[in-house]
């Protein structure tokens, strides 16, 4: 069977519904029922949603949750995290809480430069190229004055234009390299419109522009996040490791990240838990900020560890630099109902303070997911927290999921091990 579709922008949004139930589902009404559910009551709300993407037929709900009792360059704040993988919130709430009475967190931006390309070709000498370019530098610029005039009053705009020679890479191809500032906008239809501005106005015969567009990797749009405290102080009194042990440990594990690939991509992709969470929560573009972060986790040949450890004279220092290029104005910020209200509960940060909280999230996250390796190890508090996920798809009901609580309290969390204890329950 044929399974395509013409005009298929052009139809309603039940007309899509209808046809996408009735093609692809064998209970077509029961697609079209969990479709429905997820519609907002508040139909101006819908609508919103609704004009966010193309085609759009329900919502895709995450949970949204909060990690109180952070305390970052000595003023508290309670995180939004938008995901949904079990113990993440868990994870970064009890760090928040640990480091709280140690001192907290405390981030510094180190830069927030970002870049666009002019990507082209050009056969002839580099001499008459960079002649050219030379000659015509101030007009290029001139030519973006309309765009970058509201962006420069608010101390922004296009921080400088150079020519870049590729061609031992790629025969004939050349960049012109931009550099912007952005402020608090994330900046991307701002760059990218510069961009066309400038590839329209050093366009001339024999110059063959290929494409204008920014880059998400951005190592100079850079954040730094902390925590330290003496060695310590870093368990209770009563803890079965000795601190010192338990230290040098968690350091080997982060180091063991930055000279194993494999160790790193998973030690990373905890990391960006945390962050994710957040910059989706901020209703900023996760994919941008994954894809730099782990470029930039690659910038030295080999793909290592985003954060540090380091223990001397006594004290424990744990530390993540980061590229994360964010906008608190623009876009989804202003547009998603949550989004904002997410940045009103972080007390309307700018784009620099948001990257300074993000960052401190993803160290948390970080450092809550290589205490539990280090110690009692991630199944544990991981599988707790996965069992309700377990029960709900087991369809148990609110008194066995009571008992199976219970149960497991003292017992190894897996998928089959509570299947078995659910089905012993429903057969006693």
């Amino acid at each position: 069977m044929v399974k395509r579709i013409s005009g298929f922008s052009k139809l309603s949004k039940q007309e899509k519904m209808n046809w996408l139930a009735t093609t692809f589902f064998q209970e077509s009404s029961a697609a079209k029922k969990i479709l429905e559910q997820y519609w907002n009551a508040d139909e101006k709300l819908q609508d919103l949603h609704d004009d966010f993407i193309e085609n759009t037929l329900s919502n895709f709900y995450l949970p949204f949750g909060v990690a109180p009792n952070f305390v970052i360059n000595g003023t508290d704040c309670t995180l939004p995290m938008a995901i949904e993988e079990s113990s993440v919130v868990a994870a970064a709430s009890l760090v928040g809480k640990f480091w709280s009475t140690r001192g907290g967190f405390y981030a510094t931006v180190l830069g927030t430069k970002k870049i666009g390309q002019v990507h082209f070709m050009y056969s002839g000498t580099l001499e008459s190229l960079q002649s050219y370019f030379t000659a015509v530098k101030k007009s290029l610029l001139q030519a973006t004055e309309n765009i970058t005039k509201n962006m420069r009053k608010r101390g922004g705009g296009i921080l400088d234009l150079e020519l870049r020679d590729k061609t031992a890479d790629l025969e004939n191809y050349y960049q012109l390299h931009v550099s912007f500032e952005t402020k608090d906008s994330m900046g991307a239809n701002f760059i990218n419109s510069c961009l066309e501005a400038i590839a329209k106005a050093f366009e001339k015969e024999g110059i063959e522009i290929v494409m204008s567009i920014l880059s998400n990797y951005v190592p100079e749009c850079l954040v730094r996040a902390e925590v330290s405290c003496p060695i310590a102080d870093l368990l209770p009194p009563n803890s079965p490791i000795a601190a010192e042990e338990y230290a040098q440990k968690f350091k080997n594990a982060v180091d063991i990240a930055h000279i194993e690939p494999h160790r790193a991509v998973t030690h990373n992709k905890g990391i960006m838990n945390g962050i994710d969470a957040v910059v989706l929560a901020t209703g900023n573009d996760f994919r941008a900020i994954e894809a730099c972060a782990h470029a930039y986790a690659a910038k030295d040949g080999s793909y290592k560890s985003l954060t540090q450890c380091e223990i001397q004279d006594g004290i424990f220092k744990f530390w993540i630099e980061i590229p994360l290029a964010l906008g608190t104005v623009g876009g989804l910020t202003a547009l998603h109902p949550l989004s904002k209200l997410s940045l009103e509960l972080l007390q309307q940060p700018s784009a620099e303070e948001l990257m300074k909280i993000i960052a401190v999230a993803g160290l948390a996250q970080n450092f809550a997911a290589l205490r539990a390796l280090t110690t009692t190890g991630i199944q544990q508090g991981h599988m707790k927290m996965h069992l309700m996920n377990i029960l709900n798809q087991l369809g148990a009901t609110a008194e066995e999921k009571q008992v199976l609580v219970k149960h497991f309290e003292n017992s190894p969390v897996s998928h089959s091990a509570v299947s078995e204890a659910y089905q012993k329950l429903k057969t006693a």
